[in-house]
């Protein structure tokens, strides 16, 4: 007997998204290929604790509702449709507010450099950009991203930043995410050797208001 969906039978925007995405799971894959397309095996480890038989599920009805491409050969991965990819600003939108909510990590909580990544695009408020030309760049256990900002508009981009960045920051995955959710400040962080940052105090300090992690200096 095949899976039968749940839906809210309700004529509402909001009730037939849910429909497609508020199952448990659905959305945490769809962050993990926001990131760039994944191999189910890939999946399966960057998701402990779905099961083999849940994540073919999920992956099984987000094809069917178009939201999901499968994989047309060995090396190709799942990867979202160009309708999967409208849920970007969506799901960067409740990582930030999910950061209210973020307690002290517990050992047995799992945590993954590459969620860093997704965790700065979060953090970007482009109305704090100043209109400069720089960039900044981030070493969060072995995975490397930058924000580049042009002409006062940022963005976050994967990899090492071009040419000579502006700050370098280099910590752990669950460093980062605690000072991206205000428990621990940057220079908390760097008191405690947790956090080591590489640049010029002015940059430091655009690129830590870029995040609102602190106010914008006056004058």
């Amino acid at each position: 007997m095949g899976h039968v969906r749940r839906n809210y039978g309700q004529y509402c925007g909001l009730a037939a998204a849910l429909d497609v995405i508020g199952e448990r799971w659905t959305l945490l894959i769809v962050r993990e290929l926001l990131l760039g397309p994944r191999r189910y095996g890939e999946l399966l480890e960057e998701l402990p604790g779905i099961g083999t038989n849940l994540l073919a599920e999920r992956l099984k009805v987000l094809h069917e509702l178009g939201v999901v491409t499968r994989p047309q050969t060995r090396d190709q991965g799942y990867a979202l449709t160009d309708l999967g990819r409208e849920l970007r600003e969506p799901v960067l939108s409740m990582a930030r507010w999910g950061l209210h909510f973020i307690d002290a990590p517990a050992d047995d909580v799992e945590v993954r450099a590459h969620w860093g990544f997704l965790a700065v695009q979060a953090m970007i408020d482009p109305d704090r950009a100043t209109d400069i030309d720089e960039s900044y760049e981030f070493r969060v256990d072995d995975v490397v991203f930058h924000i580049a900002v042009t002409d006062g508009k940022p963005v976050a981009l994967d990899g090492p930043a071009e040419g000579d960045p502006a700050v370098v920051a280099r910590t752990d995955a669950r460093t980062f995410v605690e000072i991206g959710a205000k428990r621990l400040t940057p220079f908390e962080a760097l008191a405690s050797g947790r956090l080591q940052l590489v640049g010029d105090t002015d940059a430091i300090v655009r690129s830590s208001v870029l995040l609102g992690l602190m106010a914008s200096p006056i004058g």
